[in-house]
């Protein structure tokens, strides 16, 4: 099982998205979309579920506009995803993580998030731990520098294998040679 944030649930929903840096070029990634849609693809096939956080869910809502309803069918109708929302347990253990992050005397846990976002990012933690996940799929740093801290793996997009390419469409026919 694997948990997705916003950023690669958002990838997988909007093909217009844009597409985080590539660390080694600092261009846009070109096939951002494409890289989530083999992780799916991967992960249904093998017959595992895919964890969205309601406030991950919330954050890409947001700005989904005309097209949210639209998102929830996509997400409804896909038999790998799984809504989980933040609930008793999750606040249990959203206040923990808080109160050690306080106790560290350092509130932002290494982040530069601001409040608002840092209880974002603890709740998508929080749900991730809840349910018993060690990875979730992000672009985001902040969600990393969380996560990192409690042994979760944060897994960026650019890291993610590309697609095997159709051999069909890589023949290449050479002119001259009949």
């Amino acid at each position: 099982m694997a948990v997705f944030d916003a950023t690669a649930l958002l990838y997988f929903l909007e093909p217009d998205a844009a597409a985080p840096l590539d660390p080694a070029t600092g261009t846009p990634l070109q096939d951002a979309k494409e890289r989530i849609d083999f992780l799916i693809e991967s992960l249904e096939a093998s017959g595992e579920s895919i964890v969205i956080p309601t406030p991950a869910l919330s954050e890409v809502l947001v700005h989904a506009g005309e097209a949210g309803p639209q998102y929830l069918e996509i997400l409804d109708g896909t038999r790998c995803f799984r809504i989980e929302s933040f609930d008793l347990r999750a606040a249990v253990e959203l206040a923990a993580m808080t109160r050690d992050a306080i106790a560290a005397g350092d509130l932002r846990a290494g982040t530069k998030a601001t409040r608002a976002k840092l209880k974002f990012d603890r709740q998508i933690i929080a749900i991730t731990r809840v349910q018993g996940q060690t990875t979730i799929y992000s672009d985001d740093g902040d969600i990393a520098t969380l996560g990192a801290a409690l042994n979760i793996e944060v897994v960026p997009v650019h890291t993610l294998p590309r697609p095997p390419q159709d051999p069909q469409t890589s023949l290449k026919f050479e002119s001259g040679n009949d």
